[in-house]
């Protein structure tokens, strides 16, 4: 009988995204079939967040995070803290965003996408739940709020789809936040990205596709999809001197030690 391959937690996706969202069951199955039993959808528009929430009831697997994106801050209306925490209530939500700052698309709102981000840090706080950091274009500042906030109140949280530079990967790995992989890290020119992650703490490592985003080789270019999360460990692993399957041991006891109610949620199962 073959060895059936080791668990993996795809920590952010979006399955609700059109390109996933007519097919969820096939898309889940094939998740279950590479080791992908657990992700995280993420809701970008809190507008959607019913239609997420919908999702990770329908299936065992799945938990969900909610909050504004940062390229969309200026076009939704601002949540409040209140708001944030009222959608935590429900026992399938395990994060709080994805929030952050974005300036290589939409630096015009730039005021917008920090008052954004600094409301979802308050529920972060309130609810203990983890903050989901999108950060592109935008190092110094997002280090500077997130020491600054968590110097003011502490809260846990993970650079997600980390891309950026060793400074902000110093700055997040200096407050406790987490670094998460994506299908970026997998490709051939990522040699600089791959020697941040194998620098940083292992007990600090994520993985995740972002799908239906950045595919991994060899699917680079096509639409991502949560099985592709083997993918990435695979490329990444011999960079930190590990087996895949250690790789995936590692990166889903991180998960389960900040996503916690994830975690709580897998033992009571």
């Amino acid at each position: 009988m073959p060895t059936p391959p080791p668990e993996i937690v795809d920590s952010h996706c979006h399955l609700d995204f059109p390109e996933l969202a007519g097919e969820l069951p096939g898309v889940i199955a094939r998740a279950e079939a590479a080791g992908v039993r657990r992700m995280v959808t993420i809701c970008t528009r809190l507008r959607n967040e019913p239609a997420v929430r919908a999702i990770a009831e329908r299936f065992e697997g799945v938990f969900y995070a909610a909050g504004t994106h940062p390229m969309s801050a200026a076009e939704e209306p601002l949540a409040t803290p209140e708001d944030l925490c009222a959608i935590a209530r429900h026992p399938k939500c395990v994060g709080v965003g994805e929030t952050g700052l974005d300036y290589h698309y939409t630096a015009e709102s730039r005021p917008r996408q920090i008052e954004s981000l600094l409301v979802h840090i308050e529920a972060a706080r309130r609810t203990g739940l983890p903050l989901i950091i999108h950060a592109r274009a935008a190092d110094e500042e997002m280090a500077e709020i997130l020491t600054r906030e968590h110097r003011a109140g502490a809260f846990g949280g993970v650079m997600h789809c980390f891309s950026s530079g060793a400074a902000l990967a110093e700055a997040a790995l200096g407050i406790g936040f987490y670094l998460s992989m994506s299908g970026i890290a997998a490709f051939p020119k990522s040699g600089a990205l791959r020697a941040i992650f194998t620098a940083a703490p292992r007990d600090r490592l994520l993985v995740e596709t972002d799908a239906p985003y950045l595919a991994p080789p060899p699917h680079r270019g096509q639409r991502c999809e949560p099985a592709y999360t083997a993918l990435t460990l695979a490329a990444v692993a011999p960079d930190l001197g590990l087996e895949p399957a250690e790789l995936a041991r590692i990166t889903t006891a991180n998960f389960d030690r900040l996503f916690a109610r994830a975690a709580r949620a897998r033992r009571a199962a």
